[in-house]
């Protein structure tokens, strides 16, 4: 078992390394994109700030669409696209596009949401101040929701973490696929269960560290 474990070892790095890079890429432009992607879903829907329901209803459509993609059919679906934007569908960094397009919706929905629970007092006392819709959204709107949003990170975090793992069925490399070559090809469960261990210590590191930040940007705690 130990020598299983052993000979394995300098793979297992090699692949917590390429899950790395792919999250490393994926949560930073998720958040990116996904966040001025939220806010105008917030800002566009019935009774916000701005009156655009038609532009509201497609923006809603396509951001519903994409998440109702499941992971698997998304990766496989856009090979040309990806092929176009990283020159190849296989390997570490073209994982990463099916990855972004996925998260990127994702997290907007979370935005959204979060900026809805924005207690709607502090917003009108920001406009009865004479506040321009940049102020209230920049100086408002995400200062109060800060603590939502640190958290929602944690979320698609961790869930993209799963989805990483999808990610070697398609030759994307990362743990997924050391999982399959040793736990499925070679039915070395001992090497698949020091893996299952990393991984949950991974989810339990990056649970625990986002948690720490909410607590110290939500001024109710």
């Amino acid at each position: 078992m130990l020598d299983n474990i052993i000979y394995a070892w300098p793979e297992l790095l090699k692949a917590i390394g390429e899950t790395f890079y792919m999250l490393v890429l994926t949560i930073p432009i998720a958040v990116a994109i996904g966040t001025p992607l939220g806010t105008v879903l917030f800002l566009t829907r019935p009774g916000s700030f701005l009156k655009a329901p038609r532009f509201y209803v497609i923006l809603n459509g396509i951001v519903n669409l994409i998440r109702s993609f499941p992971f698997l059919i998304l990766m496989i679906a856009i090979i040309p696209f990806t092929r176009l934007i990283v020159g190849t569908a296989l390997g570490t960094t073209a994982a990463t596009v099916p990855m972004i397009i996925n998260a990127v919706p994702y997290f907007a929905r979370f935005i959204e949401q979060i900026l809805l629970e924005v207690n709607r007092g502090v917003v009108e006392a920001a406009e009865s101040m004479g506040a321009n819709k940049f102020q209230i959204v920049w100086k408002v709107l995400y200062t109060e929701a800060r603590s939502g949003i640190a958290n929602s990170i944690t979320i698609v975090t961790v869930s993209f973490l799963s989805y990483s793992t999808v990610a070697g069925l398609v030759g994307g490399g990362g743990i997924g696929d050391f999982a399959i070559r040793y736990g499925y090809y070679r039915y070395q469960t001992d090497v698949m269960f020091v893996t299952i261990i990393i991984m949950v210590l991974f989810v339990q590191i990056f649970q625990f560290t986002g948690n720490l930040i909410v607590r110290k940007l939500d001024k109710r705690l």
